[in-house]
C-alpha cells in the first residue's frame, strides 16, 4: 500500500511556499514599525510581483506533480 501524503503535503504545494519566501525577502528588506506598515508593504509587494515569479513556481510544481504521480503515493523528494 503506497504512503498517505496529507493533502496539504509541502511536497505538491511548492507554489505557495515559492511565491511567498520571494514575498517574505522583499518585505523583511527593511525594518517594519507597525502592523498597518506591515499590511501596505504585504499588498504593495504582492501588487509588484511579476508574471515570470508565478510562471517558474507552476513549472516547478508540475514537476513536482509529475514526480508525485510516478511515485504512487509513495515519497518522491529524492526523484526531483
Amino acid at each position: 500500500m503506497p504512503n498517505v501524503w496529507p493533502t496539504n503535503s509541502p511536497d505538491l504545494n511548492t507554489v505557495d511556499y515559492q511565491i511567498w519566501a520571494v514575498m517574505q525577502h522583499r518585505v523583511y528588506q527593511r525594518q517594519i514599525r507597525s502592523v498597518d506598515e506591515l499590511k501596505r508593504r504585504l499588498i504593495n509587494v504582492w501588487c509588484g510581483l511579476q508574471q515570470p515569479i508565478f510562471d517558474e513556481a507552476i513549472d516547478q510544481w508540475r514537476g513536482r506533480l509529475r514526480a508525485g504521480a510516478r511515485s504512487k503515493g509513495g515519497h518522491f523528494g529524492y526523484r526531483l
